[in-house]
């Protein structure tokens, strides 16, 4: 099981986490909710749990616990910039359908 991130994705990740002052990574979750069935979440981690895996990209370590992980195994984080939005991005090949708003997700 793997989740990968990209370039734009890492360093966005590590300013965010500079600005913070603190935190050893970036807890990439889901969660019941959505007009689609689940959504991501995402949070800045200040403490390992026992059951978290952690993911290395680019010196940024992306962290998820193993429940998640049978629904994220395979995703690619991306920090897109379309216009005047920009984004994390989930390129998630285990979801079978997204709502419109790309909130929430289908597995």
């Amino acid at each position: 099981m793997a989740i990968t991130m990209t370039d734009n994705a890492a360093s966005r990740v590590r300013t965010f986490l500079e600005s913070r002052g603190k935190g050893i990574g970036l807890r990439l979750g889901v969660k019941t909710t959505g007009c689609s069935g689940m959504a991501y979440v995402l949070e800045f981690v200040d403490e390992l749990n026992e059951e978290d895996e952690v993911f290395e990209f680019s010196g940024v370590k992306i962290i998820i616990d193993k429940k998640s992980l049978v629904y994220l195994d395979g995703t690619e984080l991306d920090y897109v910039k379309q216009g005047l939005n920009e984004g994390f991005e989930f390129n998630n090949p285990n979801a079978k359908s997204e709502c419109g708003c790309g909130e929430s997700f289908n597995v």
